[in-house]
């Protein structure tokens, strides 16, 4: 007899994709606007705020700059997903030998199951804008994330773990 093994949530990647997908279109028609900072976006650090949230999924509208990351991380029990809205984002995620890059443009999406361990940081984009912002969903929402740092031997250590209620490190 095989037994079954739940999920940590009822939401699916594709369903996650979906719903970064229209939050960022949310985003873009203006309909999140009374979110944003009433001085404009902060030029020199990371900015985030909840779109949505409730016991199943969190959103989350992030800004990027240059020179800040988030660490190389996973996403606990959660799975994840992300948007492109304007600008690009550099994703380095570790595929059990290296860390591959991959650039992200606006509308572009990444998806992150179970175990992904990857960092991500603004990137440069053919007409750069600063800050680059994305939209990025948790289901179950965020409650702890590890970090790693991949050693001499290449391998992935993971150097600690945090709870959380917020996005991204």
């Amino acid at each position: 007899m095989l037994s079954a093994v739940s999920a940590p949530t009822r939401l699916r990647v594709p369903d996650l994709l979906h719903a970064v997908d229209r939050a960022a279109e949310d985003v873009l028609s203006g309909r999140h606007e009374h979110l944003l900072p009433a001085a404009g976006l902060p030029t020199d650090q990371r900015w985030y705020t909840r779109i949505h949230g409730d016991d199943e999924l969190d959103i989350w509208l992030i800004s990027w700059v240059k020179d800040q990351a988030t660490e190389l991380h996973d996403h606990g029990g959660s799975l994840g997903a992300l948007t492109v809205v304007s600008g690009a984002l550099d994703e380095f995620r570790w595929d059990g030998e290296a860390l591959r890059r991959r650039r992200l443009h606006a509308g572009d999406q990444a998806a992150f199951p179970l175990g992904w361990v990857h960092d991500v940081v603004w990137a440069p984009a053919p007409a750069p804008i600063t800050p680059t912002l994305s939209v990025h969903a948790y289901s179950p929402p965020l409650t702890a994330m590890s970090y790693y740092e991949v050693t001499s031997r290449n391998t992935l250590r993971r150097n600690r773990t945090e709870l959380t209620d917020g996005p991204e490190g």
